[in-house]
């Protein structure tokens, strides 16, 4: 069952169509997007992190990789966030229900994003998750990790821009 979510959500995010973006890279001003938060409030990127680092991070609760990374990020943006980090974990498609749970277990507190559809994340052009931007207080991708990462590479591309 894991593997036929797996590859429909895959085929979700390849599908092309008027909403699929070019995967962003360094240098590049990633789209804006409206989002809601899994507390139901609305996040609007990148009005609510101006003059903010913020790291986006598309993931999904069957990444095999996402649930340790994702404890990982938790304790640098505890240790970050007063230095003006931002952490916005943005889940491709999945059930709002599911995503609570498994956030629940983590002990996740920074802003979990609802993308139903995966409509933002085709229009960042992602192509597998985990995928990460580094984004610098100017707004643009300083860099960009798509796969598993470990705290050391994770804390040094944050560190970078702080």
């Amino acid at each position: 069952m894991k593997i036929i979510r797996l590859l429909a959500i895959l085929l979700a995010l390849a599908a092309c169509g008027e909403e699929s973006g070019k995967a962003s890279h360094v240098g590049d001003v990633p789209p804006p997007f409206k989002l809601a938060t899994l507390d139901g409030a609305t996040l609007d990127y990148p009005a609510a992190t101006i003059g903010k680092v913020v790291v986006v991070r598309f993931w999904a609760t069957w990444c095999p990789f996402c649930k340790d990374e994702m404890k990982m990020i938790q304790a640098v943006w505890s240790q970050s966030r007063a230095k003006g980090v931002e952490v916005l974990a943005v889940n491709a498609g999945q059930d709002k229900g599911d995503i609570a749970d498994f956030i629940a277990k983590l002990g996740v507190t920074y802003p979990v994003l609802l993308d139903p559809g995966s409509k933002t994340a085709r229009q960042y052009g992602v192509t597998g998750l985990p995928m990460t931007l580094f984004i610098g207080r100017d707004g643009k991708v300083k860099g960009r990790i798509l796969g598993e990462t470990d705290e050391a590479t994770f804390r040094r591309k944050l560190e970078e821009l702080l």
